[in-house]
């Protein structure tokens, strides 16, 4: 039994406070409960129609959960008495812990003496509202909420939020999502926001679970999660906040919780098959087409309208995104036009016109015909029009004709509305019970299918490594940066492909290091780290003389000279970089390097260990990838030895990381096939410890 069971689940609850514990009794009661409820509260005799005892030691029983909405310090008290009591768990309603601590010095200290009065009892927040379980009508929430309970032996989703007035907008929502658990996560002072969706997972009556996530509380707690959740197929949607610098400033002041980058976030979510929206909508969209299809197989779509510009804002709603509207075959492009008279068009996304329009067997060919192309979700856009002045009977016309092709075809299918407001909540469980997932708004209804077809993808894929946690927490405060001869001699010693190179001290001896080398050499100024700004590097110098003139103009920028043969029959440059993330240790980016890296913005991030098929992929997933492949009759790249070169590097960082904050290979110089890769330049930066 998951130690979570009897709060999630319970059977009797107590309830300790005033105002807000009055509205968790009344809510407990209103959804029908059917256990036990027992308000704690030291003068009034009942609260809410319910007996009231005076304290954890009067109560008829060990409570299997408890919500607690007193002050802080009589936070403390409370859950001391009912961990004494052998109490099941308990929410912590209260502010005034850690996430005070910017201007209030007893916050860390009460979180710490909350945690220590709790024991092995678990506790949800403190600073949060708590758990709503709409499958047994058991309340731990003391304000208003919209959803309803499910019926007997229904099923629906679970969310978790670190922001209880989000959790509470999303029980407002009126696009029809069956909700089964909505649980808030506060400051996760004890059990973080992962132990609480494996308790919620575990239920049969959940089939998708999503996260509002501000901060992740454990690395391998999330690890667990996901390995949990493809176990038993239920697909998990992220919605991580911290794109920008004032949302991380607003997550640290909001639960004093510690975000890692967002690359990182990103990163570390696709690795788990966790599909990631930006956006409410999306969020609630996600979670309601895998609450009726679960992942979907793969990526291709169809879209069938009755309007030409519907089918254009269709198409042009996939442009830059993995899902697709493929090109119709021959064949199946026959089959679709036998149906349909000779002025319409056949393509994908199809306007089928208004010639069949209310003509239910002929609407019916139609559709039968265009999803029989093995689409992996087939989209009919369709807005309703005003129930309060139109009439919405040919509509159903319409919906009979798409469910019949669907079930013809055994097919995905979804109604998309152009405008939310055009699906009327009360046609969603209908068009749920037929088979068909409401979808409001073309944009989310893409962030939706782009979001299944991400997890199935994923679940098709072998699980991941566990992240290599080894290097996370707070970056040393003193650091070191060799200089580039140091930097590349570390990387030579570990076997990496660094082209041969010397320091020197004037410019005569960086005349003598450019002979010994050969022709034409690399000249750079030691002791500056941004090189190409500053003019800090001369590149193919063909004889002494350039050497020596260059020699004499780099002196003064920096702190000696470094002479290095040049790398030739370059293809493409790119940048490998690691950096210390507090919470997940050392990642690496990949992407287009050179002068123009920041310009350019072609990157992509990897958790560590990093397999040569991660790094393939990645790679692939650039835009400079078609000059790697030889685009337009260029040379092709030594894509195997830039993988080696990365492979290695990432494992040198790896032994390495408790030392290193930072590395910088710009550029990894990419040559024509058979002719390697080469480290071109390295910023190393070290911590406290330097012995690498």
């Amino acid at each position: 039994m998951h130690k979570l069971e009897r709060l999630l689940r319970p059977k009797s609850i107590a309830v300790f406070g005033g105002v807000q514990a009055a509205a968790v009794v009344a809510q407990s009661i209103k959804m029908g409960f059917a256990g036990e409820i027992w308000p704690v509260h030291p003068t009034k005799d009942e609260v809410a129609g319910r007996k009231a005892y005076r304290s954890v030691a009067d109560l008829p029983g060990a409570p299997d959960a408890a919500f607690v909405g007193v002050n802080r310090h009589l936070t403390i008290e409370v859950i001391k008495a009912l961990a004494e009591r052998g109490a099941g768990g308990a929410v912590c309603f209260a502010a005034g812990f850690l996430e005070t601590e910017a201007y209030d010095d007893d916050g860390e200290r009460l979180q710490a003496e909350l945690v220590a009065a709790a024991g092995q009892m678990p506790i949800i927040g403190p600073n949060c509202y708590g758990l709503i379980n709409y499958a047994d009508g058991a309340l731990l929430w003391p304000d208003q909420h919209g959803g309803i309970r499910l019926d007997e032996g229904g099923k629906g989703v679970a969310i978790i939020t670190q922001s209880s007035n989000i959790a509470i907008n999303m029980t407002m929502q009126k696009r029809g999502l069956p909700i089964a658990f909505l649980m808030t996560a506060g400051n996760q002072a004890q059990t973080g926001l992962s132990e609480m969706a494996l308790g919620l997972i575990e239920d049969e009556r959940v089939t998708s679970l999503g996260l509002h996530i501000e901060a992740f509380d454990s690395v391998a707690g999330f690890e667990r999660l996901a390995a949990r959740a493809r176990e038993l197929k239920k697909p998990i949607i992220a919605m991580k906040v911290g794109r920008s610098e004032q949302a991380r400033q607003a997550t640290v002041s909001h639960t004093a919780s510690l975000a890692g980058s967002d690359a990182a976030s990103g990163a570390f979510l696709k690795r788990l098959g966790i599909a990631r929206v930006d956006s409410i909508p999306a969020f609630i969209e996600a979670l309601k087409l895998l609450h009726i299809t679960g992942p979907l197989p793969g990526y291709k779509l169809s879209s069938m309208s009755c309007s030409g510009g519907e089918a254009s804002v269709m198409a042009d709603s996939a442009e830059g995104r993995w899902v697709n509207f493929p090109v119709l075959t021959e064949t199946h492009r026959a089959h679709v036009k036998s149906t349909l008279g000779p002025l319409v068009a056949v393509a994908n996304p199809l306007d089928y016109h208004t010639f069949i329009w209310n003509n239910e067997p002929a609407m019916t060919a139609t559709f039968t015909a265009m999803v029989s192309g093995g689409f992996d979700l087939n989209m009919l856009v369709l807005d309703f029009p005003r129930p309060d002045r139109c009439s919405v009977t040919d509509w159903w016309a319409t919906l009979r004709a798409f469910e019949s092709a669907l079930k013809t075809n055994k097919a995905h299918g979804a109604i998309v509305s152009s405008l939310p407001e055009n699906l009327p909540e009360e046609y969603t469980a209908e068009l749920m019970a037929r088979g068909m997932v409401p979808l409001f708004g073309i944009s989310e209804a893409m962030d939706a299918a782009q979001a299944a077809a991400f997890i199935g993808w994923a679940w098709h894929e072998p699980q991941a490594q566990p992240v290599d946690t080894s290097a996370s927490g707070a970056a040393s405060g003193d650091h070191v940066t060799p200089d580039e001869a140091e930097a590349k001699s570390r990387l030579i010693k570990a076997g990496l492909p660094v082209p041969k190179g010397e320091r020197a001290g004037n410019a005569v001896e960086a005349v003598i290091s450019s002979m010994a080398l050969g022709f034409p050499v690399a000249l750079k100024a030691l002791g500056v780290t941004h090189k190409s700004e500053v003019g800090a590097v001369r590149l193919g110098l063909k004889d002494a003389e350039s050497v020596s003139a260059a020699a004499h103009d780099l002196l003064p920028l920096g702190t000696g000279l470094y002479v290095e043969h040049m790398v030739r029959d370059g293809v493409a440059e790119l940048i490998v970089g690691f950096t210390r993330d507090p919470m997940f240790g050392a990642v690496m980016t990949l992407g287009t390097g050179g002068v123009l890296v920041e310009l350019l913005r072609d990157s992509v991030t990897l958790m560590l260990p990093a397999t040569r098929d991660d790094i393939d992929a990645a790679l692939r997933g650039l835009k400079l990838f078609p000059l790697l492949e030889g685009y337009r009759g260029r040379p092709k790249a030594d894509v195997a030895a830039a993988i080696d070169a990365i492979a290695g590097i990432a494992a040198f960082v790896q032994k390495n990381a408790g030392e290193i904050e930072e590395l910088d290979i710009n550029p990894l110089i990419v040559c024509r096939e058979g002719k390697g890769a080469w480290i071109a330049d390295a910023l190393l930066v070290l911590g406290e410890n330097k012995n690498v």
